[in-house]
């Protein structure tokens, strides 16, 4: 072979890359959440699938794998090859988890790189109509009288609901007895039915009995109100200094090429601009944030040491 070739064989070695970064997707796009359907996470991974794909010119594929606490599906995303076709739709328990586990399949920083944010939701405080506060200061003064008597459950150990009623005992001094369910669906459940006093979750988690009456809105741990509810007020506005929301984003394996990324993270104001996108949205109290991969992987660091140090102080670890 002649000199000339080499180098032109070299050459075309080195674009190889560069050409695949730039004609990806040439097939179908994984989405995994880390849930079983019909949870928040996978309601909102449908709302974003059509315009995801439409942007990137592919279909995305929605696959839920749920298990150990979203661990599963993380961890398949995790050992995913670096090519920008499988993402995850990871949401607040992402960077919960590692504060609980002495032992994890993956690492969240070394194994997964931040893509882009989506949304987040405020978080709430839920009572049954019996409890007999009409708002979460109502209840905390309840709870202070009677420290243990009262109930709120969760989705589980060390679940975003099971973390948000330890920040509310810390944030008013009281002491709340915590039921834990496999699920945040059989916690809303058992509100509804009256067998809990109050938990913790967003309005997607809860719509169906917050609009039938079944359970009522004490609070929302927002800086404002919530447009499609506006008459639950904030806690601060309630003497309570506690702001925390739940958020959601895309992730992908780590060494995925950066133009991939970037293309990622560039589609999605356009996919939550969509029509119709706003009123579905507000319908769930997602408030779109698609902040990009450093804004996105800081808030999860944040979240990794708040929640982290949380953990530690009440002695939260998995069960």
């Amino acid at each position: 072979m002649t000199r000339r070739a080499l180098l032109g064989a070299a050459g075309a070695a080195l674009a190889a890359p560069a050409f695949a970064q730039a004609d990806w997707p040439t097939r179908p796009i994984r989405l995994i959440v880390p849930f079983a359907p019909g949870g928040s996470s996978d309601v909102l991974a449908r709302l974003i699938q059509p315009g995801l794909g439409a942007a990137l010119g592919q279909s995305v594929i929605v696959e839920n794998r749920s298990g150990a606490g979203s661990m599963l599906g993380t961890e398949a995303v995790a050992r995913a090859p670096a090519d920008g076709y499988t993402l995850l739709l990871a949401d607040l328990p992402f960077a919960i988890v590692p504060a609980l586990q002495a032992r994890m399949p993956y690492d969240v920083e070394r194994d997964l790189v931040p893509v882009v944010m989506v949304g987040a939701a405020p978080l709430l405080i839920f009572g049954h109509p019996s409890l007999a506060a009409r708002n979460a200061a109502e209840f905390a003064a309840l709870a202070r009288a009677r420290p243990g008597h009262y109930t709120y459950g969760s989705g589980g150990v060390g679940a975003a609901s099971h973390m948000m009623g330890e920040l509310f005992q810390i944030a008013t001094n009281t002491q709340i007895t915590h039921v834990p369910y496999r699920g945040g669906g059989p916690a809303i459940q058992d509100l509804a039915a009256g067998n809990l006093n109050t938990v913790f979750v967003t309005v997607a988690s809860a719509a169906p009995q917050l609009m039938s009456g079944q359970i009522r809105g004490l609070g929302v741990m927002a800086n404002e109100r919530m447009r499609s509810h506006p008459d639950i007020p904030t806690f601060r506005e309630q003497g309570i200094d506690l702001v925390a929301e739940h958020w959601w984003g895309l992730l992908a394996p780590r060494g995925t090429p950066e133009a991939v990324v970037a293309k990622i993270a560039a589609a999605m104001p356009g996919v939550l601009g969509g029509a119709g996108m706003a009123e579905r949205l507000e319908a769930l109290a997602v408030i779109p944030k698609p902040d990009g991969p450093g804004p996105f992987g800081e808030r999860i660091r944040q979240d990794i040491a708040r929640y982290g140090q949380i953990a530690r102080s009440r002695g939260i670890t998995a069960q």
